[in-house]
């Protein structure tokens, strides 16, 4: 891993690859970025899966971090679908956790974020047992989703 990889791994950014990117734009994922002064400083993508938009590789630089840029791209993905927006993270991101909580996304129960992790993502069952999912508007029931 380069030095720079490395120093963004450190803070809590992921560096993906480009086939990683490629694969992720094949399945459907729409990227969006926020550029400040010529330069990208955040992106955020939306992927469409059954009847919710899931949102996917939210990230802003550190340095950037704090000053409005993720609140921007989450608005505009949100201003683009009617539909219900959740979002899965891992359980010990809580400041990932509060952000999206500041942008009308609650934390679902265990139950409810087991069944919508194994309906909407394809992810280990290591994975399911550290995450949690948000959901923008909350459900009202835990036997209302798919």
């Amino acid at each position: 891993m380069s030095g720079n990889a490395s120093r963004w791994r450190s803070r809590g950014v992921r560096i993906i690859r480009p086939d990683e990117l490629e694969a992720e734009v094949r399945a459907g994922v729409e990227f969006w970025g926020y550029e400040q002064q010529g330069a990208l400083i955040g992106i955020m993508g939306t992927q469409a899966v059954h009847d919710v938009d899931l949102i996917r590789h939210a990230y802003v630089r550190p340095a950037c971090q704090g000053h409005g840029v993720g609140s921007a791209l989450i608005g505009h993905l949100r201003s683009l679908s009617a539909r219900r927006m959740l979002v899965g993270t891992w359980a010990a991101a809580t400041w990932a956790i509060r952000f999206y909580e500041r942008h009308g996304f609650a934390v679902l129960e265990p139950d409810m974020t087991r069944k919508l992790l194994k309906t909407y993502w394809r992810i280990g069952e290591r994975q399911i047992e550290t995450s949690v999912v948000l959901a923008n508007p909350p459900f009202t029931s835990v036997h209302e989703p798919g």
